[in-house]
């Protein structure tokens, strides 16, 4: 497979997806993704991590900034939360399978040492990346997805997708042409930044708890 820059009017992982190996080859050919402008700045891909045999599998945004620097999805405070919250849920957090809807790190800086801030995918970055997680998808077939937060979703489930409307609930829905069930949640950074995060902790659990007993 030959590597090409992909035009400023298409981006598409899509060029650099390997259409056998399972999740090894899916791992090493993303590291060489440059389907969309994002891995310019990054310090490198952040692929998913996790049992290919994995009954959930847990899908967020985009790394932050340790996991761009680690090279590892949810190592980060967030991550530490969010196991947490599985653990209390009664998901098992090394039995599961996590990864990101975008993986690289998109943000903003003032000045090269400043502190690197977080800024959301848009649409045309979510919808390019799209084929690494349909890959995750086919490999994994995941029992449940856990859909972390606003921008997982509308990469899930489209732009009118509205994490407070269906949180804590279970979907059933087509994705990337396969049937899936999908309860929708907080993303856990969200927890962090909250007013009240006793009560954001809570709903996250709760939501998770949904999850756990739609894997029983």
């Amino acid at each position: 497979m030959v590597a090409t820059k992909a035009p400023e009017d298409a981006y598409s992982a899509e060029p650099f997806v390997p259409s056998r190996g399972g999740l090894v080859a899916l791992r090493k050919a993303a590291a060489e993704c440059r389907g969309c402008p994002l891995h310019r700045d990054a310090t490198q891909t952040v692929f998913g991590a996790g049992d290919t045999d994995a009954r959930v599998m847990l899908v967020g945004e985009q790394p932050g900034d340790q996991e761009d620097r680690q090279g590892k999805p949810f190592v980060g405070p967030a991550g530490k939360l969010l196991d947490r919250a599985l653990e209390e849920a009664g998901i098992d957090p090394s039995e599961a399978y996590v990864t990101n809807a975008v993986k690289h790190f998109k943000f903003t800086q003032a000045e090269p040492r400043k502190r690197r801030i977080h800024k959301a995918p848009n649409l045309r970055e979510m919808t390019a990346c799209g084929p690494w997680l349909a890959a995750e998808l086919a490999v994994v077939e995941p029992e449940l997805i856990v859909v972390l937060g606003a921008t997982a979703g509308k990469a899930l489930l489209g732009s009118s997708f509205r994490v407070t409307q269906v949180r804590g609930t279970v979907l059933e829905e087509e994705i990337h042409g396969r049937p899936e069930r999908l309860v929708p949640t907080v993303h856990p950074s969200s927890v962090l930044r909250s007013d009240d995060r006793d009560a954001a902790y809570r709903g996250l659990v709760s939501d998770l708890r949904v999850a756990a007993d739609a894997l029983s």
